[in-house]
């Protein structure tokens, strides 16, 4: 029969049009009764994104977003502890292990200079990543030997102008890294313990 592909392609776009409506419906008593909505919530994003889902599945972005993986990686950026006084304490020291490991060389650091002896400072005078060459590789972080570097989640960067990053930009509490990236966090915060408790520890030996 001529034209069955045709018919056969109908059925199925005509069967997502009416399951689509079907589940509109469904999700406004589910509304009702329960309050979770089928659009605009995380429950709502996560059923479409499901093997259930049924009619159309599209995200309506920018209102709704996919949430992304821990994993997910893009720019990186600079972790900063709050101090005293909520004075932040950046943890880079300006070694440049990121700037070597970095496949496009997309990340230039000008360390600090006592001003008085002119010897270096652990701390970067200046610290630039260019955003447009990055590859998101994950290098830098995965090198730097004082979790000073992440890769962040946030992969809303679009502009008219070219996308360079200085050190005030790359700036990011701790505390949003450990919002991001929960589990690995946790990790490093649990390996940071232990290391310094083997360190008093053997501090304590000779003594005892």
């Amino acid at each position: 029969m001529y034209g069955k592909g045709i018919l056969k392609g109908l059925s199925v776009t005509f069967m997502r049009f009416w399951t689509t409506y079907w589940e509109d419906a469904v999700w406004a008593w589910k509304r009702i009764t329960t309050g979770e909505k089928r659009y605009y919530s995380d429950k709502g994003i996560a059923h479409r994104s499901s093997k259930n889902t049924r009619g159309i599945f599209t995200v309506q972005y920018p209102e709704e977003k996919l949430p992304v993986p821990e994993e997910f990686r893009y720019v990186p950026f600079l972790v900063y502890d709050e101090g005293a006084e909520s004075k932040k304490e950046i943890r880079c020291t300006s070694c440049g292990i990121c700037a070597k490991v970095c496949p496009p060389q997309c990340i230039w650091i000008v360390r600090t200079n006592d001003p008085s002896t002119g010897r270096p400072v652990p701390q970067p005078a200046e610290f630039y990543i260019d955003a447009d060459i990055c590859m998101n590789c994950g290098f830098c972080a995965e090198y730097c030997p004082f979790d000073a570097i992440k890769m962040d989640h946030d992969y809303e960067i679009g502009s008219y102008d070219r996308n360079i990053y200085s050190l005030n930009q790359l700036m990011k509490s701790a505390k949003y890294y450990n919002s991001i990236r929960p589990q690995n966090a946790a990790r490093e915060d649990e390996a940071r313990r232990a290391k310094e408790a083997a360190k008093a520890a053997k501090a304590e030996a000779p003594a005892a």
